[in-house]
């Protein structure tokens, strides 16, 4: 008789995960190009979980911050993590950022979705208003070897001050901050060895975690 109950308990344990798994797996959502969309991240109302919305267009993932969009390069479904690339200079010849008029990167607060302590971020074409604040605004500043290394970002070289710090608190669990009174440019870059030189760096790239539910 007891032998007989175990099994019923196995069977039934059994039963319930491999339901919950197929599930599951009926609410995933289809790949995007060439890039899996593991749950809950949701592609659609009839695929992962709504509280998760990503997008899919023509075969590019994209994130919606609270005002703007930025497009994903790659999706970590092991540690809940995603990378999105920041925004570039609006031009050849200014030292501004394309999504300075959002104010930067802003993520909603009631959505499952925080800014990882991964990021080193690059403020550039700072105010002297900066140097009152914990960012490392000095002339040894990482900022400096990656402005004056990298073409790309050739108009901020002589561009006002520039810091750095590393993401990590509650003031940038869902903000990276840029406007004309304080940094009006900046980058990110993903697990940032310091000691490479600049032409061994990373993409540039935000680091993002989502919270599962429950």
């Amino acid at each position: 008789m007891e032998a007989t109950h175990k099994l019923f308990i196995f069977t039934f344990a059994a039963l319930v995960l491999i339901l919950t798994s197929s599930a599951q797996q009926q609410q995933q959502c289809s790949d995007c190009g060439n890039t899996a969309v593991p749950y809950p991240l949701s592609t659609a109302p009839t695929c992962g979980d709504q509280s998760y919305k990503i997008r899919c267009d023509a075969g590019r993932l994209l994130f919606d911050t609270v005002n703007n969009t930025y497009p994903i390069t790659s999706v970590n479904p092991t540690n809940q993590r995603l990378v999105i690339k920041p925004a570039t200079l609006s031009s050849n010849d200014t030292c501004v950022t394309s999504d300075i008029v959002y104010e930067g990167i802003q993520l909603s607060s009631s959505l499952p979705f925080n800014i990882t302590s991964s990021n080193t971020i690059l403020y550039l074409n700072c105010t002297e208003t900066l140097l009152q604040s914990p960012l490392n605004c000095t002339s040894a500043s990482l900022c400096h070897v990656y402005a004056n290394q990298t073409d790309s970002v050739a108009p901020c070289r002589d561009a006002g001050l520039c810091c750095t710090f590393r993401t990590g608190g509650s003031s940038t669990e869902h903000r990276i901050r840029v406007r004309e009174a304080g940094c009006s440019a900046y980058t990110s870059f993903v697990n940032l060895d310091p000691n490479l030189p600049v032409d061994r760096w990373p993409e540039p790239g935000l680091e993002i975690q989502w919270a599962l539910s429950g």
